[in-house]
């Protein structure tokens, strides 16, 4: 009881802040809307990029340009929808080191709602919106079977792999708690991730697909499921039902997270400034 009310405590305190910093942000909407174009034309850009290769070759790894934007629109959504939620992580080490953490620690609201709402930054949007419409332009132009099984899917890889980009933010804040200048580390596995979860796994070495599978789960963000859909055989040989493991994945590493997080929080000593 006393878990689940402190994590009723923690998600109001997150709407607060996030609803205050959203306030914030529409009392300047020209600004809001120029920002947010301007984050949806930066993200663009990745799929002008798988365009531009497109223009040279038919296939990637084997793999079309509506099946890769499939891949790209679904890792764009999941990713987009963890960094409009809590991507202000990766601001911890600078609080670490001027300080400012300790302003957290005294008020009586969990500290992790409170550094996810720091600066909730809805101009992220953009990036969800770019990523909806790659897939709009995927599902529109891919001749799938769709059985009851894969409809599922669809709603359960977007939720599942936000689950996971979440989990990968809140692990990488708690390593600066050690380590205060790993922004840069945290942001090689949650963009980096991104990134290469926008290509199919054919065009990648074995080992790293190994690594994306079942050290750091990504590839149950889309390769797994997308290759399910798309009717083709899963990566590393796997079977089927591994496909629909990704809620499983997105628990496993949201607990994994939540461990690393309250023991760099526990290790956390002032500056004393």
């Amino acid at each position: 009881m006393a878990e689940r009310g402190r994590f009723t405590e923690g998600l109001r305190a997150y709407r607060l802040i996030a609803g205050m910093w959203i306030r914030s942000t529409m009392a300047y909407r020209a600004s809001f809307v120029m920002t947010t174009f301007g984050n949806f034309a930066a993200t663009a850009l990745d799929f002008v990029a798988i365009l531009l290769m497109f223009s040279r070759v038919d296939a990637l790894g084997g793999w079309s340009l509506p099946e890769v934007a499939f891949l790209y629109g679904l890792s764009g959504m999941a990713f987009g929808l963890a960094d409009l939620a809590i991507g202000s992580m990766d601001r911890l080490g600078s609080r670490v080191r001027d300080g400012t953490l300790d302003t957290l620690l005294v008020r009586p609201v969990p500290v992790l709602a409170q550094v996810a709402a720091d600066r909730f930054g809805l101009r992220r949007l953009g990036r969800v919106v770019q990523g909806a419409l790659v897939l709009g332009y995927a599902l529109a132009s891919l001749d799938i079977d769709w059985t009851p099984a894969r409809v599922l899917l669809m709603p359960w890889m977007v939720v599942s792999g936000c689950g996971i980009f979440c989990a990968v933010f809140v692990a990488g804040a708690a390593f600066q708690f050690v380590a205060q200048d790993a922004s840069e580390v945290q942001n090689a596995f949650t963009y980096g991730g991104t990134t290469l979860l926008q290509y199919p796994p054919t065009v990648f070495a074995q080992d790293l697909v190994r690594g994306v599978t079942f050290v750091l789960p990504l590839a149950f963000v889309n390769w797994l499921p997308a290759s399910y859909v798309l009717g083709r055989p899963l990566p590393l040989g796997l079977p089927g039902w591994v496909a629909f493991a990704g809620p499983a994945a997105a628990v496993a590493c949201c607990a994994l997270a939540g461990l690393a997080w309250r023991t760099g929080l526990r290790a956390y000593r002032s500056t004393g400034s």
